[in-house]
């Protein structure tokens, strides 16, 4: 028996989806460049690919459809029941069968049409060929569209038809409607059963699922059995009857002693008589329902005597339990799972298979000897094996986790404890970034050992007295010059330092443009400067520290420039010092209109053939580049057409 999963199988296009998917795809995955000028071979070749792609795709996908739905023969048959009760096994099976037909009649058009077109003699001829042979599978999926409109009904059906595994241990719920079966299903499993005080509530198969004895346990709460011959039941009560036959479980027949579901306590037990037989060889467990409005015990002689018949089977229990006050539900599924065990085990143990493990097994229970206690003998080598391994536990580092588990709350992770490092440094923050640049590519690995180096040359030459020189005795003056070269030296120190700190502050950087407007040197402060580095400046009112450019200008220069300022002034706002771009670094007014004839011959090239204005258009040279339009490359071919 296969076991199906009807929710994976796949969706059913229209006849119109259908052909439009296969046709795409064609159009997509086949080339579409085709030239009279080719080869006749090349033209037959190409037009004979896209039959034989097309056809391809067609029998795959409705091969899938064919495969992906259950065959009724194939599976269990409590499903195969089912769906000739939902959907009518002949309609379901003539509709697989005309899909496989349609299959099979696709694979011959592409057969014949790709024998036609090994004798095209042209490129009109070889297109109409292949034309015909789309057309018609075209039309052989168009006749297929009442089937493929059935199956999809029937797929999105399946797909809500909850998931009975037939072959589990199952517990069925039956009897009439509004008795109180959805009730008991919602107290003792996870599933959520529609609850209504009208009949007819549940109109199919519900499943549940629920653990006795650490094993899972399905049960099946059932729409409510009329008491009428099999032939006049409707869908929704065949449905009951086809779980009743078909699963081997445990079955709870439920009766509303209180009479308030409409039926009577002798139309329960007729109804009971009737699908007696579809109970043979199953556990059965007569519930009485709705003991909080009256008891067993409680009942007049006259119905007492109409429930005799189903208390005079030993073997089927009856059990009082009322779903609203939970007396009875736990004692009614302990019941039942315990009956249905006993009974699996011994349909198990009837097999000819455990009678063939039975016979290989022998349990062996040990008896004592005598009275005397044996202690177990380990030879010493095992006891120093096993002595050695738990002093290497011991002596093994604990994982973090370990301790963590250990000191629960008030542990916290400290990932520079084990660092290699004496002391508190190893808590020291290293900076990843100083002055701009990365750290790590300062650190040499060989650092040590060429400080070690430097440090023993240094000693040998101070030992060699490399360093012991006698000062000579110095004038005035170079003693005056020996101080004023240390002062400048610690003056340049102190700016480098100043300099450096400025580099790595976050101060904004002021812009060029109003730097400018500050001056920063002036006449007065160098002189300053210079005084403080110890030289003399009372004699320098005279020097010439700016030297200026004089500038004469002819009469004809001065004017021009007045022309050309009032002009831009006239049209635009603009600095008198910069000249238009146009005229940055050109000498006259012919190479002014030779630059322009050249500059419009450059943008002619590109935006002649788009009919754009100029510049200002924002053209893109690159907009429709060769490679995207130049067509799809032939069988073996890579260069371009």
């Amino acid at each position: 028996m296969v076991l199906y999963n009807f929710k994976k199988i796949a969706v059913v296009p229209t006849a119109k989806d259908f052909i439009d998917i296969i046709l795409s795809k064609t159009q997509r995955k086949t080339p579409t460049v085709i030239h009279k000028n080719y080869k006749i071979t090349r033209i037959r070749a190409f037009y004979t690919r896209k039959v034989k792609f097309t056809q391809q795709n067609f029998h795959d996908r409705l091969s899938q459809i064919i495969q992906d739905f259950p065959k009724l023969d194939d599976v269990h048959p409590f499903y195969a029941d089912l769906m000739n009760i939902l959907y009518d096994k002949d309609h379901y099976k003539l509709a697989l069968g005309q899909i496989n037909t349609a299959r099979h009649l696709i694979d011959n058009v592409a057969k014949d049409y790709v024998r036609l077109l090994k004798y095209g003699d042209s490129l009109y001829r070889c297109k109409q060929l292949k034309k015909a042979a789309l057309g018609r599978m075209a039309t052989i999926m168009k006749r297929q569209a009442s089937n493929l409109t059935y199956l999809e009904q029937v797929r999105q059906h399946l797909a809500r038809l909850p998931s009975i595994d037939p072959y589990t241990r199952t517990i069925i719920i039956c009897g009439f409607p509004n008795v109180g079966k959805s009730s008991f299903i919602n107290k003792i499993t996870r599933a959520d059963v529609d609850v209504q005080p009208y009949a007819f509530t549940t109109k199919s198969l519900y499943v549940g699922h629920t653990d006795y004895k650490y094993l899972r346990w399905q049960v099946i709460d059932t729409p409510g059995i009329l008491d009428h011959p099999l032939e006049q039941r409707n869908v929704i009560e065949m449905q009951a009857v086809t779980a009743l036959a078909h699963l081997r479980a445990a079955v709870l027949y439920f009766c509303d002693i209180s009479e308030q579901c409409g039926h009577t306590l002798e139309e329960q037990v007729k109804l009971f008589e009737s699908i007696k037989p579809l109970f043979t060889n199953k556990p059965l467990l007569i519930v009485m329902n709705k003991v909080d409005v009256t008891r067993l015990e409680e009942l007049p002689f006259e119905k007492r005597e109409i429930l005799k018949p189903l208390e005079a089977d030993e073997n089927v229990p009856v059990l009082e339990m009322s779903t609203l006050t939970d007396f009875g539900v736990m004692d009614v599924k302990t019941q039942t799972c315990d009956r249905l065990l006993a009974f699996r085990v011994d349909q198990k143990i009837k097999t000819k298979k455990v009678e063939g493990i039975l016979n290989r097994l022998h349990v062996a229970q040990p008896v004592p000897r005598d009275e005397k206690i044996r202690a177990p003998c380990i030879p010493e080598s095992v006891l120093r094996k096993k002595q050695a391994i738990a002093d290497k536990v011991e002596q093994k580092r604990k994982l973090e986790k370990e301790i963590e588990e250990e000191m629960g709350d008030d542990y916290v992770l400290d990932l520079k404890k084990n660092y290699d490092i004496e002391g508190e440094q190893k808590y020291d923050i290293i900076p990843e970034i100083w002055e701009g640049h990365n750290i790590a590519d300062y650190i040499d690995p060989e650092i040590f050992e060429k400080l070690n180096q430097l440090e023993l040359e240094e000693h040998l030459r101070e030992e060699s007295g490399m360093y012991d020189y006698k000062i000579p005795q110095l004038t005035e003056t170079m003693r005056e010059i020996i101080a004023l070269a240390k002062q400048i030296r610690d003056k340049k120190i102190i700016m480098k330092d100043e300099a450096r700190i400025q580099k790595a502050s976050t101060k904004p950087v002021m812009p060029r443009t109003a730097a400018a407007k500050i001056r920063d040197r002036s006449v007065s402060k160098l002189k300053e400067q210079m005084e403080d580095l110890g030289i003399d400046m009372k004699n320098t009112e005279n020097a010439h520290f700016t030297k200026k450019r004089s500038r004469s200008r002819s009469r004809s220069q001065i004017a021009s420039k007045k022309m050309r300022i009032e002009s831009v002034s006239l049209s635009r706002a603009r600095s008198v010092s910069k000249p238009p771009r146009d005229e940055t670094g050109v000498k006259d007014n012919a190479m002014k209109t030779k630059l322009k004839n050249i500059a419009h011959k450059a943008l002619k090239k590109k935006i002649a053939k788009k009919g754009l204005k100029g510049e200002a258009d924002r053209f893109i040279g690159t907009k429709m580049p060769k490679h995207l339009f130049s067509g799809k490359r032939g069988v073996g071919k890579t260069d371009r057409r």
